[in-house]
C-alpha cells in the first residue's frame, strides 16, 4: 500500500508569538526561527504588534508616541489587533503558513493590565470580542505557542540604555517593568501548555538553542537545518 506523505503546503497553519519586556532580546531570534521553518519548506509570515497592517502601523505610532490614558491605550491596542487578525494573521493561518508575531495579547495584559494597572477583566472581555473564533478550543484565536524571553527588568533597562533612544514605553521607570514582568509570569502560569519560558540572561547562542528546543519539542521544524 502506498502511503501519501503530507506536503508542507498541506500542513495546518501555526501561530507562534514572541513576548518579553523591552530589552529582553526576543526580536533577535525571530528571523532565526523563520529560517528554521523555511528550511523545512514552510511559508512564513513575519509580523508584529501593534502593527502588521497599514492601519495598525498608524495606531502603533500613536500608542508609542502620543500621551493618552490607559483606556484609550488599551482600545487602540485591540483595534490594531482586530485589523491585524483580519488582514494578516487569519488569512495566513488558513493558507497553512507559519505566523511568527513579535508580541500579541499577552503583551497587552502585561503592559496595560499589570504595568498600567488597567482592569484585567475589561481587557479579558476585549480579548474575547476581538479574537472571537468559535471553532477554536477557547473560542478565540490565540498563539499555538508563546515564547517568553524572561529577563530581570534591571538587566533589560541596561541593554536599552546602551542600544537606542527609548520610546514612550521604554522610558518608563523600573517599577513599571517589574509589574510587566509579573504580568508575563501570571499569564504563563495561567497557560503553561502554551508558554515556553526562555531565560534571556544567557549567551546569545544558548538562548537560540533554547528557542529551537522549545519548537522542536512540540514536533515543529524537527530536523531542519
Amino acid at each position: 500500500m502506498t502511503v501519501m506523505m503530507e506536503s508542507p503546503q498541506q500542513q495546518p497553519g501555526l501561530f507562534i508569538s514572541f513576548e518579553g519586556i523591552d530589552g529582553a532580546g526576543k526580536s533577535t531570534h525571530i528571523s532565526g526561527l523563520a529560517d528554521l521553518f523555511r528550511g523545512q519548506g514552510r511559508v512564513v509570515t513575519l509580523t508584529r504588534e501593534p502593527g502588521g497592517t497599514e492601519l495598525a502601523e498608524k495606531l502603533r505610532e500613536m500608542v508609542l508616541n502620543d500621551p493618552m490614558d490607559p483606556l484609550s491605550e488599551a482600545l487602540l491596542m485591540f483595534a490594531a489587533r482586530r485589523d491585524h487578525l483580519q488582514q494578516v494573521i487569519q488569512p495566513a493561518l488558513e493558507r497553512g503558513e507559519v505566523v511568527l508575531c513579535d508580541r500579541f495579547t499577552d503583551a497587552t495584559m502585561a503592559y496595560q493590565g499589570y504595568g498600567r494597572g488597567f482592569d484585567l477583566k475589561v481587557l479579558a472581555q476585549l480579548e474575547q470580542w476581538v479574537q472571537a473564533d468559535v471553532s477554536r478550543p477557547r473560542g478565540i484565536i490565540e498563539p499555538d505557542m508563546t515564547i517568553w524571553f524572561d529577563l530581570d527588568p534591571a538587566v533589560a533597562a541596561q541593554r536599552l540604555a546602551d542600544a537606542r533612544i527609548p520610546d514612550r514605553f521604554e522610558a518608563l521607570p523600573a517599577a513599571f517593568f517589574e509589574q510587566v514582568a509579573k504580568g508575563y509570569e501570571a499569564r504563563a502560569n495561567a497557560a503553561p501548555h502554551r508558554f515556553a519560558r526562555i531565560p534571556a540572561d544567557q549567551p546569545l547562542q544558548a538562548v537560540w538553542m533554547a528557542v529551537r528546543h522549545a519548537v522542536e519539542s512540540r514536533g515543529w521544524a524537527r530536523g531542519a537545518a
